[in-house]
């Protein structure tokens, strides 16, 4: 997991096709990578989302 506060990301969202989460920020594998080794783990692209608009947005 790139932070632990995924499931509050305005980025999380849910593929009905995968029956799975993932992050619908356009990553690509470097920067993937920067993010899985940093120290911190924090993703410089987290967004705060409300709870009635990350479940709206879904």
């Amino acid at each position: 997991m790139i932070a632990a506060n995924c499931e509050n990301c305005w980025y999380y969202d849910y593929d009905e096709d995968l029956d799975d989460y993932y992050c619908i920020q356009d990553l690509d594998e470097d920067e993937v990578y920067r993010i899985q080794s940093s120290r911190s783990k924090m993703c410089p692209y987290f967004r705060e989302g409300d709870e009635y608009a990350v479940a709206k947005k879904q």
